[in-house]
């Protein structure tokens, strides 16, 4: 069992919602998404999604954009982004991480290469935004062989054929985008949020969570209530724009940026107890 899979059957026999926070690799710099990332874990993070910085990220939003734009400014690399997990890992051997991002990095790096480098870094899933699984067979067989998990997203208005062969590669959860827009964008109609992930529950058993459009706790309480687990990137990338560059941070300052992240995790604690009374 996948490190991704078994924090998720330990959440669901203990009624927890999962919370993944989303933060850019290398934004403001590698030692300080470090530090969050270790931060992050202290608010309530049960698997963090770093994101690989690209070029041309058509999926997401202004403030995720500018995020990568301060991370390639700084010239990160995915084999940094790699070496990021890896000296996590020197502390935290409990925490799933998924890399999130683009596939020209990987292509340019190679499948194998970056499979091996992926798995001896410690990474526990990949999530390849603009990879259909039709055309993921190659990187998802070695990712399988390796025990990485591939992630999928599912959009609104994916086709219920679609959702099959999606399912049928995706391992670990299943990404459900909650709006049809980038990330940042407002959620609002929660009502076929929750007839799509009914569906969903229909035509797969892999936990489900929901990302785009959380932005606080009361967002992530709401839609804590209909899926296995929440998503939050742009509301935290936002806070993290206002860091310093400089590598050492008070660790008030650290607190103070992903207080969003600890907020989520009260909100959804907060979910069972409410259906108990």
């Amino acid at each position: 069992m996948s490190r991704i899979a078994s924090i998720a059957k330990n959440a669901a026999a203990a009624d927890r919602k999962l919370l993944i926070p989303y933060l850019v690799a290398g934004d403001p710099n590698l030692k300080t998404t470090i530090a969050l990332m270790h931060n992050l874990v202290e608010q309530g993070a049960d698997v963090i999604e770093l994101g690989i910085p690209f070029s041309d990220p058509s999926s997401d939003g202004p403030v995720i954009q500018r995020g990568v734009e301060r991370s390639l400014t700084k010239g990160t690399t995915l084999q940094q982004v790699l070496d990021i997990v890896a000296e996590f890992r020197q502390v935290d051997a409990g925490t799933a991480v998924v890399l999130m991002g683009y596939l020209n990095p990987i292509e340019i790096m190679g499948y194998e290469a970056f499979v091996n480098n992926a798995s001896n870094a410690g990474v526990d899933g990949v999530l390849i935004v603009d990879l259909p699984p039709a055309e993921a067979g190659e990187l998802h067989d070695l990712l399988r062989e390796n025990e990485i998990d591939t992630i999928f997203l599912v959009a609104p208005t994916t086709r219920e054929e679609r959702v099959a062969s999606i399912t049928a590669h995706c391992s670990g959860y299943l990404y459900y985008v909650s709006l049809k827009g980038v990330t940042g964008a407002a959620l609002t109609d929660y009502a076929s949020v929750t007839d799509n992930i009914a569906k969903l529950r229909e035509l797969t058993s892999l936990p489900i969570v929901i990302g785009f459009g959380i932005k606080d706790a009361a967002s992530a309480a709401t839609m804590g209530r209909l899926a296995d687990g929440v998503i939050i990137g742009s509301a935290l990338v936002e806070q993290i724009a206002q860091l310093g560059d400089q590598e050492l941070h008070d660790a008030s300052d650290l607190k103070r940026t992903t207080a969003v992240i600890a907020a989520a995790r009260e909100a959804i604690d907060r979910i069972e107890q409410d259906l108990c009374y």
